[in-house]
């Protein structure tokens, strides 16, 4: 799988707009990904995504079962 240059702004843009209340799996950021009309092969990608700009502090993952992410403060 190959992480394209700007995925995270994407996805970043759904949730945004969702503005969930509470964290959500990647699946379930997936599903509103898809019903925003933005394709992506898989919740493993969304997660992959995720992660790394986690690295960077602009998305909170809860390690939980299954993992849950958040927008971070900054977002």
């Amino acid at each position: 799988m190959r992480i394209r240059r700007g995925e995270y702004e994407r996805i970043r843009e759904v949730l945004s707009e969702a503005d969930p209340e509470e964290p959500l799996t990647a699946r379930e950021i997936l599903d509103l990904l898809e019903e925003h009309g933005e394709e992506f092969d898989s919740a493993h990608q969304v997660a992959t995504v995720l992660g790394r700009e986690a690295e960077m502090g602009d998305i909170e993952v809860i390690q939980d079962q299954p993992y849950r992410y958040r927008l971070g403060e900054g977002s």
